[in-house]
């Protein structure tokens, strides 16, 4: 068994797999201080939780987008797990061929995530991640990662909105009964969830037509459950998809 560390700007994400079966799984708060200690204490905390011992845990892949966590976590894995803990970067073996202006510029959670589609979906793909940031991305027919597009994510979105007025509330994210809302609140809701799951539809529809190749589409990431039902188009929702891109890539570079 592995353990894999995704970790995002508002949440790091521990989950055990073997092979790509994800067999338990925790959410902790992303710290920037860069101190194990608090780390560590969390470590075990998870693995107390899904009654795991840490002789269980053969090795360890982190993919993180906020840098400044990456020391600490990989102090905290060699000290609570006595093991090497591999790390998602440019220049890894993927089997996907990187073709952008700088493909060591290409963030770890898109690596990791397309790799995990790649792993269950035959491409061309359009992978969707819908966390502080929402990615929508490109691979073609061969495999190939082409590039794509970043947007606010949907809570920063909103979080946005409500700070540049005065009357509009902060509000918790769910579908309203209509996209036409005739309250504040569900009109908020309405250009949230409805905008974003047009947002994707009208992405997708013009990437198709750039690439010239339909896409099967794979959408993963916190709010993704609450979009991808509203979108138009057939996307098949993947919640644990990081964790299996993460699984993939330490059998790929393990040796």
């Amino acid at each position: 068994m592995i353990l894999a560390i995704d970790v995002g700007n508002t949440n790091v994400v521990l989950g055990y797999l073997k092979g790509t079966e994800v067999r338990g799984r925790s959410r902790i708060v992303t710290r920037r201080d860069g101190d194990p200690a608090a780390y560590i204490a969390d470590f075990r905390h998870s693995l107390q939780e899904n009654g795991l011992t840490a002789d269980q845990i053969d090795g360890a892949i982190l993919s993180s987008v906020v840098p400044e966590t990456d020391e600490a976590l990989i102090g905290a894995v060699r000290e609570v797990l006595s093991c090497d803990c591999l790390k998602v970067r440019p220049g890894m073996r993927t089997d996907m061929p990187i073709c952008i202006d700088q493909p060591d510029t290409l963030g770890a959670d898109i690596i990791t995530g397309c790799v995990g589609a790649l792993a269950d979906y035959a491409p061309p793909l359009a992978v969707v991640d819908m966390g502080t940031a929402t990615t929508v991305v490109v691979v073609d027919a061969w495999g190939c990662y082409r590039g794509g597009a970043i947007v606010p994510g949907v809570k920063l979105a909103l979080q946005a909105l409500t700070a540049g007025t005065s009357l509009l509330p902060d509000l918790s994210i769910a579908a309203p009964e209509k996209c036409i809302a005739t309250a504040t609140v569900d009109s908020m809701r309405s250009g949230a969830v409805y905008g974003s799951a047009a947002m994707i539809d009208g992405l997708i529809d013009r990437m198709e037509e750039e690439l010239g190749q339909k896409l099967t589409v794979v959408a993963t990431g916190g709010l993704a459950g609450c979009i991808v039902p509203c979108c138009r188009r057939a996307v098949a929702y993947e919640p644990e998809l990081l964790l299996k891109g993460l699984a993939v890539l330490y059998d790929k570079n393990k040796d």
